[in-house]
Order: structure tokens, then sequence, then C-alpha cells
């Protein structure tokens, strides 16, 4: 059956796979993806802008919010991730109203002279330590008026109207950073962190935690709050241009579409836009293991990459975007057929370099 390339394109996006500015040259001498070079230089358009992460989330994490309707351009000064909704959706819990907040039990531990919460990643949460923490706390969230739901058991979420204008940050932005700069902020702080002060003293020596501990593994001291968003008027989903796949925390995978699942071949085979976002490179930079990013990287050559330039050069895929980031900045590249035979066009990793 013939493809038609006007039918079939797709967006993938992968976070922190621009290396960052002051590695970028050693890490590309290191990396061997012809194919990636071949999407990222023979392109028929490109653009490199810069990120200002004050908005206390990451250029990929705004740029999804925007792309699904529910936040500003990731360029715009009100660049956010409220998610929230959208992942409650996901979880099967779709609020009637109301201002909602993800929540997440994470660890927080002493670094030199400052707070560092440890990527969410690291921690191994199984069903029944999330669960019996999540039923220790939410008595706590129902005294302050906040009810609590259950999602998963890294995964809850929180109603808070009166906490509707805290400012929040990601847990992606926060992490390894020192947390004074990344507590919520706003005029409902105040309140939000004696919940948060709470709970850390209720799980401090929760019979879970003590047991984690035993078993070698991180206690769960403390709890994240992020991503706030209103629940729109009759709950309705907002208008996506392209349904979302995703590879990731939790969270992130609630936001896709549970109808789009498959192999490479479906997803290429698919008319339509699609939206694919892996989250496997996350991990290795917020540890600055560079090593392991390198070979996630080879990964994604092997297994995404050179299939996708493959697909675009056979025409079976009509074009491909790819959005890249770090912390400061995002890339995109979008290629195509008639761009791959722009033959004069040397493939290139610097051009993953501003």
């Amino acid at each position: 059956m013939p493809y038609n390339l006007a039918m079939n394109e797709l967006t993938m996006v992968l976070p922190f796979a621009l290396p960052p500015p002051e590695l970028a040259p050693d890490l590309i001498r290191a990396l061997q993806a012809p194919a990636l070079a071949a999407l990222v230089s023979r392109t028929s358009a490109s653009q490199f802008i810069a990120f200002d992460n004050s908005t206390r989330v990451l250029p990929h994490e705004a740029w999804l919010s925007h792309l699904l309707g529910l936040g500003a351009a990731p360029q715009a000064p009100a660049a956010a991730a409220p998610f929230a909704v959208a992942a409650m959706r996901g979880f099967g819990l779709p609020p009637a109203d109301g201002h909602w907040f993800i929540v997440h039990p994470i660890h927080v531990q002493i670094a030199r002279n400052h707070l560092v919460m440890d990527d969410m990643r690291l921690l191994t949460v199984s069903e029944a330590d999330g669960r019996a923490l999540f039923e220790a706390a939410e008595p706590y969230f129902s005294d302050a008026g906040k009810p609590l739901l259950y999602g998963d058991a890294a995964t809850w979420f929180v109603r808070a109207d009166d906490w509707a204008g805290l400012r929040t940050a990601s847990p992606d932005a926060a992490a390894g950073q020192n947390l004074t700069a990344w507590m919520p902020e706003g005029e409902p702080a105040a309140a939000c962190r004696k919940l948060q002060n709470e709970i850390q003293m209720l799980w401090f020596e929760h019979p879970v935690n003590e047991a984690r501990e035993a078993r070698g593994q991180k206690a769960l001291n403390a709890f994240w709050l992020w991503g706030g968003a209103a629940a729109p008027a009759g709950a309705t989903t907002p208008a996506a241009p392209a349904p979302l796949i995703a590879d990731g925390p939790s969270w992130l995978a609630a936001l896709a579409d549970p109808a789009r699942r498959g192999t490479f071949d479906a997803l290429i085979g698919h008319a339509g836009t699609s939206l694919l976002c892996l989250d496997s490179l996350s991990g290795a930079a917020l540890a600055s293991d560079w090593s392991s990013w390198l070979q996630q990287m080879q990964q994604l050559e092997e297994q995404w990459f050179a299939p996708l330039l493959s697909a675009l050069t056979q025409g079976r895929l009509g074009r491909l975007t790819l959005v890249l980031d770090h912390r400061d900045a995002w890339a995109t590249f979008s290629s195509s057929k008639n761009a791959q035979r722009k033959f004069w066009r040397k493939p290139t990793l610097t051009r993953l370099i501003p």
C-alpha cells in the first residue's frame, strides 16, 4: 500500500538530547551517530532557541505543554508545565472542578550546606510503599482542606484551590539543584511549606522508610508538588494536534494516548501526525553521567535514528521533526525525503552546537 507523505508525520521529543555547551565538543567527538548527523544536517527547517529557566520548568516540558494545548509557548515569559489535570485523566481521575497539583513522594538529602532532591528515577517505589505513605499522609492533607487522590505509587494529586497562585518547579528542573531556589513561591508558599514539614515529620520514622533503609533503599522523606492546573468547565479534554506516545515517568505516560501503542512499523505506518517523547537520556543527564548519556545516545541511534532515516529516504515517513533540549535551550530539526537529497550538506553532529 503506498504511503501518502502529506498524511504521515512524526515529531520526536528527546529531553536532554542536546549536549550541555561546556561539554558539547567532547561529547560530539565521542558520539558515533551518522543517522542523527544526517537528520540534523539535511533539513528543511531548523532553529535553536535559548530558554529562560526562571520559569522553573525545562524546555521540553514547556514545549510539550504548549503542543498539548495546556500552556503558553516555551519562549513566552509565562511558559509553564500545567500537566496535573491532563495527567489525572490518564489515571482515570478526571476532576470536575478545582485547581490541582501533581504530588510525588521524594528523597531529600543534605549536600554540604544545602538540601538536594534526588532524581525520582533513582527511587524504586513499590505499590505497597506508595500506598502506605499515601494513607498516612492523606489525613494531613484533608485536615488542611486539600483532598489527596492516589494515581500510582509515585504519583498523587491534590486539590488546592487557594494555592492557584503558587509558583512551583518541575521535579526534573529541581533535581540535583540547591532546593532553596526551587521551593514553591508566592503568597500560598508558607501554607504549602507547613504541610511539607508535617509530612516530613510523619514519614521520618515511618515503618515504610525503616524497611526501605534496611533494604539499602533511600527513604521517601518528603513530597514534591508541581504542575498546577485548573480543571476546565465540564472537564473537557483540550484538543491536541497529535496523539502523544510517551516512554518515561508515570505522570508523563499518563499524558499519552492509550490507543497509541505498538511497534516502530506501526508508528511509521500511522496516517496523520504523531508525537513521540522518549525520556531515556534524562537520568544520565541529571546525574551528569556522560558516559551513560553516550551509551543511551548510541542506543537511540540504533533503535530510532537509523530506522527513521531509512523510513524518510524510502518515503515511508513524510516528515520527521526532532525536538532536542538541555536546561537552557531547545532546538528543532525537520527533515523529509527531499531534504535528505541535499547531498551537498555534509552530515555533522556539530549542528547540535548553536
